[in-house]
């Protein structure tokens, strides 16, 4: 999202707009509680707003595969991002990189292991 661009910040039908100042607060308070990232580092002018932090999507995906019985198996990441036994769950149409960022954070705890398909929505995640 473009800061300044963003039409959550202006009321053209009441001639209002958040105060420049004011946007940098409410920004600087997602980077800081882990809900946004910036995308341009240095200039400060695009940020990403995460409705779940990385861990909290690594969490309920774990939580999906154990509760859905893939602990032992298989499945894509198209599954895991459009799948049918997905619908409703928070990571469900998620952005790519996000989920595989919270996959590499199952990874790392010893929960799954990615391994390349094809494509990247074949990439197989296997559940332990």
């Amino acid at each position: 999202m473009v800061v300044h661009d963003c039409p959550l910040w202006n009321n053209s039908e009441i001639n209002r707009r958040l105060a420049p100042e004011a946007l940098r607060d409410v920004v600087a308070d997602f980077v800081k509680s882990g809900h946004g990232e910036w995308e341009d580092e240095g200039v400060k002018t695009r940020v990403r707003i995460l409705w779940r932090r990385p861990e909290q999507l690594a969490s309920d995906v774990y939580d999906w595969a154990v509760r859905e019985g893939f602990v032992g198996s298989v499945c894509t990441l198209y599954e895991l991002h459009s799948g049918e036994d997905v619908e409703g769950m928070s990571f469900q149409g998620a952005d790519e990189e996000l989920i595989r960022r919270a996959l590499a954070i199952l990874e790392d705890q010893g929960k799954c292991t990615v391994f390349k398909g094809d494509t990247s929505s074949e990439d197989g995640i296997k559940f332990f």
